[in-house]
């Protein structure tokens, strides 16, 4: 995502943040293909806190099976948070029948960066 700010955090904070928050807050599943990580998603209640994919294997379906596997456990509903620049991710989340519930002008995230709110219900056209 060539839009986004310089990354503040070095491999080892991220490392931790990871371990001591994600982990233990999140429910989260990891894609491996040949024993190497392509993706992962991370849920906290119903919402989609993170679905990440190596920009080599998008296309592929793995988002399409990690998404599958966050809606069996949140089943009424899956809510998340997107860059209003992350096209890409938008037409995946629209393909997979999330709806915009609402914009930001980036006050709520840490990059600064316009977002806005997508949600998905079992009842939305997918």
């Amino acid at each position: 995502m060539p839009y986004l700010p310089p990354q503040k955090r070095d491999h080892e904070q991220v490392t931790r943040w990871v371990r001591d928050v994600l982990l233990k807050q999140c429910r989260t599943w990891v894609a491996v293909r040949d024993a190497e990580i392509t993706g992962y998603a991370a849920l906290d209640g119903d919402m989609l806190e993170h679905l990440y994919l190596r920009p080599d294997v998008r296309r592929q379906g793995i988002g399409t099976l990690l998404l599958d596997e966050v809606r069996q456990h949140s089943p009424d509903r899956v809510s998340l948070h997107v860059f209003q620049q992350n096209t890409d991710a938008r037409a995946f989340y629209e393909r997979h029948g999330f709806t915009v519930l609402d914009t930001n002008d980036g006050d709520r995230n840490m990059e600064n960066l316009p977002d806005m709110t997508l949600r998905w219900t079992p009842n939305s056209v997918q």
